[in-house]
């Protein structure tokens, strides 16, 4: 469920640093209504919300529809026909005639019709269930981006309130006459350069969240959806040979270009039974009235007629649509095996990728950051009590800052990498 929270989202209060030594409080964020938006919530949210894949869903309405229209019968034709002698003085009379047509398809045209309407109905729907599939692939990498520019904020804020609280310090310390003016100025420009710093990470961040508004579908143009929870650690274990199985079981894509070699064959069996020719049927009746003239009278009198007509189909001749069909059915097959060989690459390639990041989160999470930590916190406690120097302790934030920034991109790395590698299979069971 959503939950709408109306109100002013402070991220921190900061210290920022005037060249004059006097200090001034500055708020990073700005005023905006907030819906947090739990994983699962969002995920149903685009499926029912998301206005391509509506739009794209009309694509199998448009198919079913052609079924119908592939179902008409040729319409019949009714004529109606009146004449005047024009010989009034003679009496010539007047009369009218009457007649229905119609043609009778032969060669199973309607048929063909119908089970090339039907084909091109499950290819829609095979595509859009391949959209989906990458829908859903890419609102997760989206939802998962916000998380992650989230946490490098957090590190950039956290990074530049350390270096803040160290530029206070030195300012009054300066004054005191414990350190040079020199190392009182680096790291009061060093708080103005995380200050920068910050505020476009607060950017990134917020266009990220907007952007999850525009996957959802929604207008609210002074709302931002906020992800709920923190860089997931998926744990699978997969093996390659039963990827590779499912994804050719599985993939919408290969499914959609297996439904496209039954279109072309349908086809096909459509241009040969348009070469039929068709049979023509009409009835019909006429009336003349009496004509009284003295030199050949001649009673009123009803005619009734009958017969069959055959369209003569030169256009045999030409074997331009049966040309097109046989070599749509060879274009599919060969589309049809890029797509087998390029879902065997896509899943090997993502596998693949999948083993290596889980390797370089392992990295970070066996003491990596923990140490980078303690480094720093020793040489802030060395500079307090002047037995290091400034630029050691910044060289140390930076060191932190950047492992700490490099785990959350490769914690996004690899939860992106399931993500894609659940994509390439065509399964899904990424929930957090």
């Amino acid at each position: 469920m959503v939950r709408s929270v109306k109100s002013v989202v402070n991220i921190v209060t900061v210290v920022v640093l005037l060249s004059a030594g006097q200090l001034v409080h500055a708020q990073i964020d700005t005023t905006f209504q907030k819906r947090t938006l739990p994983f699962a919530d969002y995920l149903s949210l685009v499926g029912q919300n998301n206005l391509l894949y509506a739009a794209e869903k009309f694509n199998v309405n448009i198919a079913e529809a052609g079924i119908e229209i592939a179902k008409v019968f040729p319409n019949p034709q009714l004529y109606y026909g009146y004449f005047d002698n024009g010989q009034r003085r003679m009496d010539m009379g007047y009369g009218y005639a009457v007649n229905a047509s119609t043609t009778i398809e032969l060669g199973g045209k309607r048929r063909a019709r119908m089970d090339l309407a039907s084909d091109y109905t499950e290819l829609s729907k095979a595509l859009l269930e391949n959209y989906f599939r990458n829908l859903r692939a890419d609102a997760t990498l989206s939802y998962l981006n916000a998380i992650k520019l989230k946490n490098i904020l957090d590190v950039k804020l956290s990074s530049y309130k350390n270096i803040g609280r160290l530029a206070s310090s030195d300012s009054i310390r300066f004054k005191l006459g414990s350190i040079m003016e020199i190392d009182a100025r680096q790291s009061k420009v060093e708080a103005g350069s995380l200050l920068n710093a910050l505020y476009q990470s607060e950017s990134d961040w917020k266009i990220a969240l907007a952007s999850l508004g525009l996957i959802l579908g929604k207008r609210e143009a002074d709302t931002l959806y906020y992800p709920v929870g923190s860089l997931p650690t998926f744990e699978r274990d997969f093996k390659l040979a039963e990827l590779l199985t499912t994804a050719q079981n599985n993939r919408a894509d290969l499914l959609a270009a297996l439904k496209n070699k039954n279109v072309a064959k349908s086809a096909l069996k459509l241009a040969k039974a348009n070469r039929m020719i068709d049979l023509g049927i009409v009835i019909g009746s006429s009336n003349a009235s009496v004509v009284t003239n003295f030199v050949a009278p001649t009673p009123s009198f009803t005619q009734v007629s009958g017969g069959v007509f055959i369209p003569l189909k030169f256009s045999n001749n030409y074997k331009g649509e049966l040309k097109i069909a046989n070599y749509t059915i060879q274009q599919a097959e060969l589309q049809y095996r890029q797509v087998e060989l390029q879902v065997q690459t896509e899943v090997t390639q993502a596998y693949y990728n999948y083993l290596a990041l889980s390797k370089q989160v392992k990295q970070f999470q066996s003491g990596l950051l923990v140490e980078s930590k303690k480094v720093l916190d020793g040489k802030v406690y060395s500079y307090q009590r002047g037995k290091t120097s400034l630029l050691e302790v910044l060289n140390a934030q930076r060191t932190y800052n950047e492992i700490r920034q490099n785990y959350f991109e490769a914690l996004y790395n690899y939860s992106a990498s399931l993500v894609e590698l659940e994509r390439a299979v065509g399964i899904w069971d990424i929930n957090f």
